[in-house]
């Protein structure tokens, strides 16, 4: 998991909390790129140091593809054996419970832009 990773769970986390009795009506759904290492219960862990309402996706190598296809979402491997590194695109995804794809934010946004955006998604 890079870098950008704990930063965005982070600032998601605050968002999360934020939003107070809105936060009720918000899933941050987090999806490995990595599913090699990342267990659903490795990500259940990391995930509950963030925000315990936090849930993780993972499966097969083959499965996780088709998500990331699915959402244009890249990723690469880079290095051998288990000191590997796995560099991805940044997005966060609001989606609506219908599935519907209504903003996308690149890496770099603050808490209160996503407590913006989410709450005008909401009302």
């Amino acid at each position: 998991m890079s870098h950008v990773c704990p930063v965005t769970l982070a600032i998601l986390a605050q968002a999360h909390r934020k939003l107070g009795a809105l936060g009720s009506q918000v899933q941050i759904i987090y999806i490995t790129v990595d599913p090699e290492r990342d267990s659903a219960e490795r990500l259940r862990q990391y995930l509950a140091s963030f925000d315990p309402t936090f849930v993780g996706g993972t499966g097969t190598a083959s499965q996780m593809a088709a998500v990331r296809k699915s959402y244009g979402v890249t990723a690469e491997k880079h290095g051998t054996g288990s000191d590997y590194a796995v560099s991805h695109s940044s997005f966060v995804y609001l989606i609506t419970r219908e599935g519907k794809l209504r903003a996308l934010m690149p890496f770099g946004h603050k808490a209160d832009d996503y407590v913006h955006d989410i709450s005008m998604l909401l009302n």
